[in-house]
């Protein structure tokens, strides 16, 4: 590594671990302080909200850290005549720009990374200690389709894997062939496994004469291969997230189910795809930075960044919740504004400087 490499990524990391933590606390102090009241009395509960709210914050003050961090970079880089010193020593605008980049690329890569684990409902869990649910998370009446069977339960707890009151009625053509009904299930293995269930078939061919209908009774079973209750939990609910490895299940699941998955997708893209805007965003920055210390207006350099980046922060955020709501498809409102933001911020890179 390359000395002024080595100095350039010193004082980046220093300055972005400065910007991190001072908007976590900012942001979760702010929330907590608001939320006081609602939240229970318990210290290990309120140790948690802050612990998953600070992860959730985490999210979204992350890719703003790296930016911000890079502002401060180069503000006193250039007040201090550092970067003039290493262009005139013949060092290229891509060998300093390129480490940062690089650099952030590892850290929202991790953060991603995170997006697979639980952490990624830390929203959810922060909204549950609010509501003093967070032991008791169940919901009902729930009527689901899923390959040939329809499915209802009248309560699901998807932390415990765990349904009361089931009926699942398998569907062939326009008839029902069978139907189970049981008071427990319980989901492992991948599998459900029914307690006690009742299970009834329909003959295939009515005759008056001769058909009849077959009822028997199996004290254990399983069926409903792969239909996850964590899945089933975030699809219907309006406001839940999904993690990475949740949403990819789910679209497998729910493809061939006619299930709308706009939000799933929309969820998907946004960990994804969203947090990768800042990378053009910096070169940008850097790209319109006058070098020259006696031209270089620090106020306006640095207010004109930081209210560009929280504006282009703002719009993509503000499209994950219209393709979250389903107003927009995600296809549309995620993936074709990042295109488009990177060729048209290629396009005014290109144009300033070039490949130096």
């Amino acid at each position: 590594m390359r000395i002024i490499t080595k100095y350039l990524l010193q004082k980046f990391i220093r300055n972005f671990v400065i910007v991190l933590i001072s908007l976590e606390i900012f942001f979760v102090g702010i929330d907590f302080l608001q939320n006081y009241d609602e939240l229970p009395n318990s210290a290990n509960l309120q140790l948690l909200y802050m612990l998953y709210n600070s992860f959730f914050t985490l999210t979204l003050t992350l890719p703003l850290s790296l930016v911000f961090g890079w502002i401060i970079t180069i503000v006193i880089m250039v007040k201090t005549n550092e970067m003039v010193a290493s262009l005139s020593l013949g060092v290229g605008h891509r060998q300093i720009f390129m480490p940062v980049v690089r650099v952030s690329m590892v850290l929202v890569i991790l953060l991603i990374g995170l997006q697979t684990t639980p952490l990624a409902y830390s929203y959810d869990y922060t909204s549950k200690i609010l509501k003093g649910t967070y032991f008791t998370n169940s919901k009902s009446d729930i009527f689901v389709k899923y390959n040939d069977y329809f499915v209802y339960f009248k309560k699901l707890y998807p932390l415990q894997k765990y349904a009361e009151d089931i009926h699942i009625y398998k569907v062939v053509g326009e008839d029902i062939e069978e139907g189970i009904v049981a008071k427990k299930a319980y989901f492992q293995n991948n599998k459900w496994y029914v307690i006690d269930a009742k299970i009834t078939k329909k003959p295939k061919n009515i005759d008056w004469n001769s058909s009849k209908v077959e009822i028997h009774y199996e004290k254990f079973l399983y069926t409903l291969e792969g239909f996850k209750p964590k899945i089933l939990d975030n699809v219907y609910e309006s406001t839940s997230s999904f993690s990475i490895v949740d949403a990819i299940s789910a679209l497998v699941l729910l493809n061939d189910q006619d299930v709308n998955t706009d939000k799933i997708r929309a969820s998907l893209y946004y960990e994804i795809v969203a947090p990768l805007y800042f990378i053009p965003l910096i070169i940008l920055i850097f790209s319109y930075t006058s070098f020259n210390s006696r031209f270089f207006n620090i106020g306006k350099f640095t207010s004109l960044s930081i209210a560009s980046t929280l504006v282009i922060w703002g719009i993509f955020f503000m499209l994950h919740k219209f393709s979250s709501s389903g107003v927009l498809n995600p296809e549309f409102s995620i993936l074709l504004p990042i295109i488009l933001w990177y060729i048209i911020t290629y396009i005014l890179i290109n144009k300033k400087i070039g490949y130096k």
